[in-house]
């Protein structure tokens, strides 16, 4: 069994602004109603968990942290 990295679901929607939408930190800190330093904090911690999963061979999870409707 893999040891697992818990990644929650507004890190994921960082991750998925950021990476896959190629907004600036700025314009998805506003799609997710939150500061751009708050944004920049959850998007750090969500590579940082990435990338341990990727590099010391973990499973990903994903679920919990703060749901909200986004504009």
């Amino acid at each position: 069994m893999l040891e697992e990295v818990n990644l929650t679901l507004d890190e994921l929607e960082a991750v998925r602004l950021a990476d896959m939408e190629g907004l600036y930190q700025e314009d998805a800190a506003k799609k997710m109603d939150v500061s751009r330093q708050t944004f920049g904090n959850i998007i750090n911690l969500a590579h940082k968990k990435i990338a341990d999963a990727l590099l010391n061979a973990k499973a990903l999870k994903i679920e919990g942290g703060t749901v909200r409707k986004v504009r």
